[in-house]
């Protein structure tokens, strides 16, 4: 796949809030996530795609509702992605929110290799 592809594939898939699926057929086996700075029991950074499929299921069981999200048109230059993703949810034992990152993605050899959050 092209990073054209990939992102536009990402794109589907973080819209239908479908980000294990995402991470199965887009990731590399030792992708990298990059978190803006360890909290709520994660790590900066977590390495592998077991890792990495583990940290979105603890973050999913955390959301109690999610009121939907919405992305930016990516852009997308040779081996990179980049949108702003906004997620509007209540997260268990929280008000409802909206959270809002710059989400930046590095593509080799036709996987996504690393992640990385900007808020």
């Amino acid at each position: 796949m092209t990073t054209q592809e990939i992102a536009t594939r990402l794109v589907e898939f973080c819209k239908e809030e479908q980000y294990g699926k995402a991470h199965r057929e887009l990731y590399a086996p030792n992708a990298i996530s990059i978190e803006p700075f360890a909290m709520g029991g994660y790590e900066k950074e977590t390495k592998g795609l077991d890792a990495i499929i583990a940290k979105g299921k603890k973050f999913e069981s955390e959301v109690e509702q999610s009121f939907g999200v919405t992305l930016s048109n990516p852009l997308v230059t040779k081996n990179s992605i980049a949108f702003i993703f906004t997620m509007d949810v209540k997260m268990k034992g929280r008000e409802r929110e909206t959270m809002t990152e710059l989400c930046v993605y590095e593509v080799k050899d036709d996987k996504i290799v690393s992640e990385q959050f900007f808020m």
